[in-house]
């Protein structure tokens, strides 16, 4: 199983200390509105974090990957795979604001969703969003996903995408 995934425009590879400046300094209040978490107040709260998903990548729970673009090899955000043994693990996404609607998070999810396919044998994903978070909803409806529940949390109300493996995601 290669830990480096490439796409046309994109690389993705584990999230490692060494994107950890890089995503703390991208992760904004109005980029969390539609997160079900909140800015972490420092970069020591962050690394309690970030630590974490390296811990869940090595035991193959959780994947997280940091984006960059091929070209620059400049942070573009993160892409997870949560729950990665349950049986429709989830998939989530950010992108840094000011690179928003380049079709980055497209991209990166798919590439995603390909490769747990293909290297974890994963049949079906959820995708949960905001119900007015019309680009990421926009997101997991290129991809075939269909709403399968409605969720109400502090935040917001989400809906909860399932995205199923003969769904076209290239």
């Amino acid at each position: 199983m290669s830990d480096v995934i490439e796409s046309t425009r994109l690389f993705l590879r584990p999230f490692s200390s060494t994107d950890a400046e890089s995503a703390y300094r991208s992760i904004t209040p109005s980029l969390t509105r539609y997160m079900s978490w909140e800015p972490p107040a420092s970069p020591r709260e962050f690394a309690d974090v970030w630590q974490q998903w390296i811990q869940a990548y090595a035991d193959k729970t959780e994947f997280v990957f940091a984006i960059r673009e091929k070209q620059d090899r400049g942070f573009l955000g993160l892409v997870g795979l949560h729950g990665a043994q349950e049986p429709s693990p989830e998939l989530g996404i950010w992108i840094r604001e000011e690179r928003h609607g380049n079709g980055f998070g497209r991209e990166a999810v798919a590439s995603v969703f390909v490769w747990a396919s293909a290297n974890l044998g994963c049949a079906n994903f959820i995708y949960p969003v905001a119900e007015d978070n019309h680009s990421s909803r926009r997101i997991a409806e290129s991809l075939g996903g269909v709403i399968v529940d409605r969720r109400v949390t502090p935040k917001y109300n989400a809906v909860v995408y399932s995205i199923r493996r003969h769904t076209r995601a290239g």
